[in-house]
């Protein structure tokens, strides 16, 4: 069984002035600060938060 494609999300712009439910979505994508990065697997469910807060966040593929 071949693992799962990996994403790197870094988020680039700041959470202040933003809505709570992208703050929370933020924080459950385990960012928080500008330049923050955060591993994770290719998922619909990790693909769907990084819609809601896509404004705030910059994705890669992970090599």
């Amino acid at each position: 069984m071949a693992t799962p494609k990996k994403i790197l999300v870094t988020q680039t712009r700041s959470i202040n002035d933003t809505l709570e439910k992208h703050k929370r979505t933020i924080k459950a994508l385990g960012l928080g600060r500008p330049h923050y990065v955060a591993i994770h697997n290719d998922t619909p469910a990790i693909r769907g938060m990084i819609l809601a807060v896509q404004h705030l966040v910059k994705v890669e593929d992970a090599k």
